[in-house]
């Protein structure tokens, strides 16, 4: 019988493409209750505590000159909001209970 933590299986095996998917899916989470909040709740404080940004910052346009070719990345821009972090915690739960 093996461990639980051993090599092959177990939770400490998670690799670190497991928590960005997680992550990821978790803002794309966040993010649609956070769209839905700003659309569906009435204005107040209500509204404005779960909607507004915990973290606001942006990268502005980066431009890439290779001589042969030019390409521009950007402006981008994160937006942290207490439901985009509630839906890390809810993917990071499913995610957890289901492997």
């Amino acid at each position: 019988m093996a461990s639980r933590g051993s090599s092959r299986g177990g939770p400490g095996r998670h690799r670190p493409r497991f928590h960005a998917i997680v992550l990821a899916i978790g803002f794309i989470v966040g993010g649609l209750l956070q769209a839905s909040a700003r659309r569906f709740l009435p204005a107040g404080a209500v509204k404005e505590f779960l909607s507004g940004a915990v973290v606001n910052s942006s990268l502005s346009s980066l431009t890439i000159d290779l001589v042969i070719l030019r390409f521009a990345i950007g402006p981008v821009a994160l937006d942290v909001s207490l439901l985009s972090l509630l839906g890390v915690l809810i993917a990071y739960l499913i995610a957890r209970s289901l492997f």
